[in-house]
């Protein structure tokens, strides 16, 4: 039997998300980096370059909506810090706790960016980013 989890649970579930993001007492931070995405955001970042950090609306994220938590305020940007591709991000709270990793892309990815193709000083904008508590 395959386990499912009602949309209510979900929301509550993608809630405590924002809630981890928004808990220091400044807005959290969104890190974009090149190279592979580590095993989860309890990995150290070792070997990868950190391209752009963005810092987030506070809160960070709207309300959920059947298991959906969708970046607030965006557009967003701010400048590329080093030059590369961007593969993942990682999200942090206003203390530097790792909350949440994702996949990094232009369109249909966790976080959506204007490029992946990141250069020093060079604008970068997220467009859109989302999380979504599975279903089953």
């Amino acid at each position: 039997m395959t386990l499912r989890i009602s949309n209510t649970v979900r929301s509550n579930l993608a809630s405590q998300i924002t809630t981890a993001i928004d808990a220091g007492a400044a807005a959290g931070k969104l890190r974009v980096y090149s190279g592979s995405q580590p095993a989860g955001p309890d990995t150290a970042v070792a070997g990868q370059t950190l391209l752009a950090e963005f810092t987030l609306a506070d809160p960070s994220f709207g309300a959920a909506s059947t298991g959906v938590i969708t970046l607030a305020g965006t557009p967003r940007t701010t400048t590329g810090v080093a030059a590369g591709t961007a593969s993942w991000f990682r999200i942090l709270d206003s203390n530097n706790v790792a909350v949440a990793d994702g996949a990094v892309g232009t369109s249909g990815a966790e976080l959506n960016l204007n490029t992946t193709t990141i250069s020093v000083g060079v604008n970068v904008e997220v467009t859109s980013g989302t999380i979504t508590m599975p279903a089953s």
